[in-house]
């Protein structure tokens, strides 16, 4: 598909539904850019956790608001095909530390704050300018890519997502439950779906995919025929 146009394929859903895992599949099978939102959230949180801004769960706002022109995010070079690129935060690489479960627990309140999702909207939209990207996240289809030719809403059963989010942290030697990891979906959910400020809402022409009994690779492989399917359509 190198020789068609290059569209935007925004990616939304719950948490632990695959939507980073179908977007980076994407991206390589049509030679785009991938593009993770929710790992610049992540970085936002990080930063607020080390800097001594979210001391014992308390978040402070007003510091993480004044704070926002001294975090820089950029996604670094490619290191291995078949990853995603690094992230970036204030130029050290911080991919493995976002990924934890106490950032899971942190973020979705940092995701909250308006001003934060201002200024990371902008440096998304930026990205996104020329085509040619696939962006996952949850206000995509909705507020970042609100034109992205392709949308694509994920979604699957609670049991299923769990059990994909409590291999993913244990495979990385963290020490959770299923019931744990359970909780923290569901707050994630609830906290996503009401935010005053971009919540988690699946686009009026975004396409639902329910992945609970398909693969990765039959999901891709569904994907793709939506994708070529619009390619068709604009040529």
């Amino acid at each position: 598909m190198k020789d068609q146009k290059k569209i935007n394929i925004a990616i939304d859903g719950y948490s632990s539904c695959g939507k980073s895992t179908l977007a980076k599949a994407l991206a390589a099978s049509l030679q785009y850019v991938f593009i993770d939102s929710g790992a610049m959230y992540r970085g936002v949180t990080l930063y607020a956790l080390e800097s001594g801004l979210i001391v014992e769960g308390a978040i402070d706002k007003e510091g993480i608001i004044r704070s926002l022109p001294d975090i820089e995010l950029r996604f670094g070079k490619l290191m291995e095909k078949g990853k995603e690129h690094p992230l970036l935060l204030n130029g050290k690489d911080v991919s493995a530390a976002i990924r934890s479960m106490q950032i899971s627990q942190l973020v979705s309140p940092v995701s909250a704050i308006r001003e934060v999702r201002h200024k990371l909207v902008e440096e998304q939209q930026e990205l996104g300018r020329i085509g040619g990207v696939v962006m996952d996240g949850r206000d995509i289809g909705t507020v970042v890519f609100p034109d992205a030719e392709l949308k694509l809403f994920l979604t699957a059963s609670i049991d299923i997502r769990t059990e994909r989010r409590f291999l993913e942290l244990t495979t990385k030697g963290m020490k959770v439950t299923r019931a744990e990891v359970t909780q923290n979906l569901l707050e994630r959910d609830h906290l996503d779906s009401t935010r005053a400020e971009s919540p988690l809402k699946q686009a009026d022409d975004a396409i639902v995919i329910d992945n609970s009994d398909l693969d990765q690779q039959q999901q891709l492989n569904l994907a793709l025929s939506y994708v070529r399917e619009i390619i068709h359509q604009l040529a």
